[in-house]
């Protein structure tokens, strides 16, 4: 049993809309939303699907980035 609440690794899921990033256990512990459509997206200041990718990808690592300090 880890005495972590969030154990590591944590992982980028696809879901519809955006990414969820989950840990070891499977526990969401954030979501990043996209929008395909430019012109609604630019309105209402969405992120495009690779900029949440790129976003949930980097909270991802943040395990291993503490870990080093």
């Amino acid at each position: 049993m880890s005495s972590r609440r969030f154990p590591a690794p944590w992982s980028v899921v696809d879901i519809p809309g955006g990414f969820r990033v989950q840990d070891a256990s499977g526990n969401p512990l954030c979501y990043f939303y996209s929008w395909d459509d430019p012109s609604a997206r630019h309105q209402a200041e969405l992120l495009t699907r690779d900029e949440a990718l790129h976003m949930a990808a980097n909270f991802a690592k943040l395990p291993e980035l503490l870990k080093c300090s």
